[in-house]
């Protein structure tokens, strides 16, 4: 079963973004994120996508892993 696109709090959304594009501009992959780049990406290889958008994805599980550790160590 696949995940919802939606975030399991709705008002969490415009802080999600921001965690996105501070996570894109920690790696220099600002240029990647939806946001700043919206135009039609169904003619690129799904390779492409992932080599451009997957970094993000990763800082951020990685962010949010080193805030969680944070938590439990205080």
């Amino acid at each position: 079963m696949s995940s919802p696109k939606t975030p399991l709090v709705p008002q969490s959304r415009d802080a999600l973004t921001k965690f996105k594009i501070e996570c894109a501009e920690e790696i220099g992959h600002l240029q990647y994120i939806k946001e700043n780049n919206d135009h039609y990406k169904g003619d690129v290889p799904a390779k492409v996508n992932g080599q451009e958008g997957g970094p993000i994805g990763g800082q951020m599980v990685k962010r949010m892993i080193q805030m969680a550790e944070g938590m439990i160590n205080e």
